[in-house]
C-alpha cells in the first residue's frame, strides 16, 4: 500500500537520490540505442579498417574499436551526469522553496511502508501558450516500487491538480530512451502533439533521436491530445 502526499523537508535526501538514480538509468538505454545506429557502425568499421591498414594487427584494430565503444558510453554517461548535477543545483536544491512556495508549482511524493516510493512535480509550462496548462515534471519511481501503480497515481495527482486550477491540459516532456514511460502516458490518455529537436543539446553529437523533442498533452476538453519531449 502507498499514499500520495505533499513533499516535506524530511524527504529531501531520498527524493534527490531517486531523481539522480532514475536519470542515470537512461545512460545504458541511450547507449544501446546509439549502438544500433548505422552511422555508429560505419564509424566503428572505418576505425577498424584504418587501424588495420596502419598497424596490420587484428588485435590492435579490435582494441581500437573497443576503446571507441567505451568512449561512446562515457559520453552518454557524461551527458546524463551533467544534467543531473545541473538539476540538483537548480530546482532540486531547495525543493520546498522552488515548488511549494510559488504559485502554480507543487511537489508530491508516494510513501510506502514509511519510505519515499516515488515523486512527481507540477510547474507552469515555459512554452508560449501554456497559460492554461500544467507541466508534469520529475516523475521517478525506484525500481523496487515499480509495477505497483504508483507512477499512474502520481500522474493522476498532477491531472487532478490541473483540474482544480481550471487548466485545460497537462503537458510533459520525455526522451527517446524512455519507452516504458511513453507507453504509460499514452495509456493514461496522453497523445503526442509535436516532435522537434532540442537545439544545442549535446545528445545531437551522438544520436539525434535522443533529443527529438515532442510534447505530450492530456486535454480535459474532448479527445485527449498530448505533448512529449524526446
Amino acid at each position: 500500500m502507498y499514499q500520495i502526499r505533499l513533499y516535506k523537508d524530511s524527504d529531501y535526501d531520498r527524493v534527490r537520490e531517486i531523481f539522480a538514480l532514475g536519470m542515470m538509468e537512461h545512460t545504458g538505454k541511450a547507449f544501446h540505442i546509439s549502438l544500433r545506429l548505422p552511422r555508429v557502425w560505419t564509424f566503428l568499421l572505418l576505425t577498424f579498417f584504418l587501424l588495420f591498414y596502419i598497424t596490420g594487427s587484428f588485435l590492435m584494430s579490435s582494441l581500437g574499436v573497443v576503446i571507441d565503444i567505451g568512449l561512446l558510453y562515457l559520453i552518454h554517461w557524461g551527458i546524463y551526469w551533467f544534467y543531473v548535477s545541473h538539476c540538483l543545483s537548480d530546482d532540486m536544491l531547495d525543493i520546498q522553496k522552488y515548488y511549494l512556495q510559488r504559485d502554480g508549482y507543487c511537489f508530491w511524493v508516494a510513501e510506502s511502508s514509511g519510505e519515499v516510493a516515488g515523486m512527481v512535480a507540477a510547474v507552469p509550462p515555459h512554452e508560449p501558450g501554456g497559460e492554461r496548462q500544467v507541466e508534469l515534471v520529475r516523475l521517478s519511481i525506484p525500481k523496487k516500487h515499480r509495477g505497483k501503480g504508483i507512477a499512474k497515481a502520481l500522474c493522476r495527482t498532477v491531472i487532478d491538480y490541473a483540474r482544480r486550477r481550471g487548466c485545460e491540459a497537462v503537458v510533459l516532456g520525455t526522451s527517446y530512451p524512455q519507452g516504458d514511460a511513453r507507453k504509460m502516458y499514452e495509456k493514461m490518455g496522453f497523445r503526442r502533439t509535436r516532435t522537434a529537436y532540442a537545439p544545442g543539446d549535446p545528445h545531437l553529437l551522438i544520436n539525434s533521436h535522443h533529443t527529438e523533442a515532442g510534447l505530450m498533452n492530456r486535454s480535459f476538453n474532448g479527445h485527449p491530445t498530448f505533448c512529449l519531449h524526446y
